[in-house]
This record gives structure tokens, sequence and C-alpha cells, in this order.
């Protein structure tokens, strides 16, 4: 990875419905641009994203979702309101910051929902994606959302058992997802909280897949714990309101678009497969499969494969 970089400009973008999104950009001003999807949702921006690119190389933005990091309103408040922060809102975000930022087209970075949210976007605007680099692949199926959130208990019984009992799932056939955003909304604060860290703590285990993996220590801030559940399981309930598989069968109209998936053979919260099949009905694709990696791009091999596909796809 390249050195620590830090921001050139930054600001805050107001996107309508009462949202201003934070962003920030990085590296040469004059520079290929290229966007950082953060994943999640509701993870936020992270300043390890800027060292995946060359700083001589690339005009490097970075900015967070609706609903979290330095973007306001944001998810975690007590009266938070989630009905204006949708998948098709994220993409017409996205196209007013290329707009504000007067830039052409870029190249798009996406990790785990970030890639849902790149191949979105670019399925909706082609000719302002120059290629795509897309790691810890995940298309937000209803197929996905139930692999997560119930048939990868399978590899995790113990923590499976603890997941459900925390969502009430009394007969165990409900969507998990559904239940633990309703105890998310609750108006009591400990029912909330209580939500947050059953909820942050499933996803910790699935990912805690290698011996030398430390969980990120975002989740120890209670503040980032009831947001990013809170926006995670408002999408996954939805399937990210996209029709079912549409993102798969839509890809033979990016044909002609360069990218690289980058895909932990570990990766128990989004298996191999969704990213094989992605590259089998891309044709422009390569994929990537890193054999020591699950699904945290800190895991080894992983920084090296985003680092160099970046670089092949500097000319795109």
């Amino acid at each position: 990875m390249y050195p620590v970089l830090e921001p050139y400009a930054s600001g805050d973008l107001p996107v309508g419905d009462g949202h201003s999104l934070s962003w920030e950009a990085c590296g040469h001003p004059e520079g290929r641009p290229a966007l950082v999807l953060h994943g999640g949702p509701g993870s936020g921006r992270s300043a390890t994203a800027r060292r995946y690119f060359d700083p001589a190389v690339f005009n490097i933005v970075l900015f967070d979702q609706r609903g979290c990091g330095r973007s306001i309103p944001h998810a975690g408040a007590a009266d938070a309101d989630l009905r204006t922060n949708t998948t098709a809102h994220l993409v017409a975000d996205i196209e007013r910051l290329r707009k504000h930022l007067n830039v052409a087209d870029w190249l798009l970075l996406g990790g785990s929902w970030g890639s849902t949210l790149a191949l979105a976007y670019a399925q909706q605007h082609p000719e302002r994606v120059r290629a795509m680099v897309l790691h810890n692949v995940a298309t937000t199926t209803r197929r996905e959302v139930d692999w997560i959130t119930r048939g990868v208990g399978t590899f995790f019984p113990r923590e499976w058992e603890r997941f459900r009992k925390g969502a009430r799932d009394v007969h165990g056939n409900g969507c998990l997802a559904e239940a633990y955003h309703r105890l998310l909304m609750d108006p009591d604060p400990a029912v909330r909280m209580k939500a947050a860290q059953d909820w942050c703590d499933w996803e910790t285990a699935i990912v805690d897949v290698t011996a030398s993996h430390k969980p990120h220590p975002r989740y120890a801030d209670p503040a980032f714990r009831l947001a990013f559940a809170r926006l995670v399981t408002h999408y996954w309930r939805h399937a990210a309101w996209l029709e079912d598989g549409i993102l798969l069968r839509r890809m033979p109209e990016l044909a002609m678009l360069r990218g690289t998936l980058i895909h932990g053979r570990l990766d128990f919260g989004s298996p191999l497969a969704t990213a094989w099949h992605l590259a089998q009905a891309w044709q422009g694709s390569e994929l990537v499969v890193v054999d020591e990696a699950g699904h945290d791009a800190r895991d080894p091999g992983m920084a090296d494969h985003i680092v160099a596909a970046i670089r092949r796809l500097a000319d795109a």
C-alpha cells in the first residue's frame, strides 16, 4: 500500500431530503479520477482506502454514504428516519457528487456492499465509469441475505444461536434482518443498544476466520454500532430495493467495461460463488481468488491484490 495520505480538499454536499454528504479528495488534483464506495451499508469512509491508489496518478474521492460517518443526519440518532435512504438515493448521490467535483468519469473501487452499489451505479450510468475494482463481492440478493443471516450459521452454530435469540426469533423462520431492524428502531434505548451489539457481534464472528484476525476497532463505538446495524438491516430487509438477480442479468450490458473482482476463498459472509458467477456474466472482468482471506479487506493478500488491480486499470 502507498504511504499515509491526507486530503487536499473536503466538504459537505447537500443532496436533498435533508441529507448532506461529507466528502474528501486526496492525491493529485489533476489526476485520473477514482471513487471509493465503502461497505456496510453504513461503514463510512476509511483513511486506509486512500492508500490503495498511487497519489501521483489518481485524484481519489471518498465520501460517507447517507446516514453514516460524518454525513448528516446520522442513522444513529434517536429520531432517525431512513425512508429516503435507499440504493436509488445513493446512486443519485454519486451523480450529484460527480457533477459537483466536475468529474467526467471515474474508476470505481467498491468493497462488500460497496461492490453492490458500484454495480448498480455502473449499470445506470455506464458512460461515467472507466473501470471497476470490486473486492469481497456482494450483490445483495435475497438469497445472499438469507445466507448471511441463516445459512452460514452452519459454520458458526454457537454464534448463530446467540444471534437468533437476540432477534427474539421464537419460531426460527422469520427474516432476521427485519426482526433486528424492529429492535434497532425500538423507542427504548436499552433495547436498541443490545440489538446493535448482538448484530455487530454476529458480523464480527463470520469474518473472524484467520488466526491473526482482529475485530475492527470501529465496533467498540456504541454510536457506530447502532447506525451501522440500522443501515445494514434497513438495506438487507429490502434486498437493497433491487429486482432479485438484476445486477447479474444486466452484466452483459457492461461487457466492454474492464474490471477486476478480488475475493477471499475463506469468505463465509459472501461465498466465492457470488464473485465467480459475476465474473462469468461480465466479459471484461477477471477474478482473483485470495486463498488466505475471508470477508475483510485487511486479511492477508487482499490489499496487495487491490493495489495491483488498480495499477493495471490505471489507463483504462
